[in-house]
């Protein structure tokens, strides 16, 4: 027998826990969240600091020369680290770029991740070790490929009874951002999942900025009101609040794994960094915009909570502080040592067997870096 699941309004926007860090009781959805005690609060605190020290070693990596390009996603900690939580160890994640703290979440190690940013490889660990695909650096391209495995899941429990989907039962994450909404993938890909039900959740993480394209540009409607249009429900989440992000997301991936179909989350956050380390925030928005956000911090908030009901002490505290600097030092030595591969190698990766135009141009390759040793010898001998 189904059981019967409220759907939300999206004129509502879920919160648990207020800017101040003062607790709501939601009637809904505080029996997603029954299993959270102090413990559990500390953890996901640790998980969001952490996850800040580390966006902030690979952006000094970065402006350093270490690494080609790194995506910053502070402010957007809660968003990731509450909807992964929630996941489920046989659950498949599908990210775009900048989902460190999901990561984090799937045990991916977080010097790892910066292979991908320092140019010398394709991605960085093995996504069937923790079920978090690879980074997606093309808008959206994630999207296809998460309803398509949800479609293979559904396939393979074909036949499961209810009490076994529930205990069993696999659901694919698809995360992407505001600017990646107006994409035909996200299009085609909803599309997809709600007609054939598939066990997929999209989460998207409204940060306000597609680049420097604003969201009031991009939709004049909140996004989670277009889940609609596709026959699926969607809810809009503060996604500043850890506790109401990890509350939906346990909803939206029941019912997934139940066989009720897909549902969009809207999370929303604010980006309170560059779009990359490529951009410049400065040029397209004023910063106080960006200091209307300042005291919704999602990791203050939760730091505040916790002070203020002595669920941590302030060994507690200091105790994240060491461990944040302990392990970004261990992401730069990690990082620093990264071997580097020759350049001739990236012509083997292009197609899985040998072929004669890649031949042809890696043997040109050779014949032009050979010529700089032979100008070197030459200019030695004068």
């Amino acid at each position: 027998m189904t059981q019967t699941v409220h759907e939300p309004s999206v004129e509502t926007l879920i919160q648990l826990l207020t800017p101040e860090g003062e607790r709501r009781s939601h009637a809904e959805y505080d029996r997603y969240i029954q299993d959270v005690d102090a413990a559990m609060l500390r953890d996901f605190y640790r998980d969001m600091a952490l996850t800040r020290r580390f966006d902030q070693e690979a952006t000094a990596l970065q402006r350093q020369g270490q690494l080609a390009l790194w995506v910053p996603l502070r402010g957007q900690e809660a968003a990731q680290i509450g909807s992964g939580r929630a996941t489920r160890p046989n659950d498949y994640i599908f990210p775009t770029y900048r989902e460190h703290g999901v990561a984090l979440t799937r045990n991916v190690d977080f010097p790892q991740m910066l292979r991908i940013f320092r140019g010398i490889s394709n991605g960085g660990w093995d996504p069937r070790e923790n079920n978090f695909h690879m980074y997606t650096m093309v808008l959206a391209a994630q999207m296809p490929h998460a309803t398509g495995y949800a479609m293979g899941v559904q396939r393979d429990q074909a036949g499961w009874d209810a009490e076994r989907l529930e205990k069993e039962g696999t659901a694919v994450v698809a995360y992407f951002g505001d600017g990646s909404s107006t994409e035909g993938e996200v299009h085609e890909s909803m599309v997809f999942a709600a007609s054939f039900e598939a066990p997929v959740v999209f989460f998207c993480q409204n940060n306000q900025w597609a680049i420097s394209v604003p969201f009031h540009v991009q939709s004049k409607v909140p996004l989670a009101e277009r889940a609609a249009g596709y026959g699926f429900p969607g809810i809009r989440v503060d996604g500043n609040d850890v506790l109401a992000v990890l509350a939906v997301t346990r909803w939206a991936l029941d019912r997934a794994r139940r066989g009720e179909g897909p549902a969009l989350i809207e999370a929303v956050t604010y980006r309170m960094s560059a779009h990359t380390t490529a951009d410049d925030p400065t040029k397209y928005r004023m910063s106080a915009d960006e200091e209307a956000w300042v005291d919704r911090d999602p990791v203050a908030r939760l730091e505040k909570h916790l002070r203020d009901n002595n669920l941590a002490d302030e060994a507690f505290f200091e105790q994240v502080v060491a461990d944040g600097h302990e392990m970004a030092n261990r992401v730069r030595e990690e990082a620093m040592a990264f071997p580097e591969p020759e350049l001739a190698q990236s012509f083997a990766n292009v197609y899985a067997e040998a072929h004669p135009l890649i031949q042809e141009e890696l043997k040109w390759h050779l014949e032009y870096e050979a010529g700089f040793a032979e100008n070197t010898e030459e200019g030695a001998t004068r």
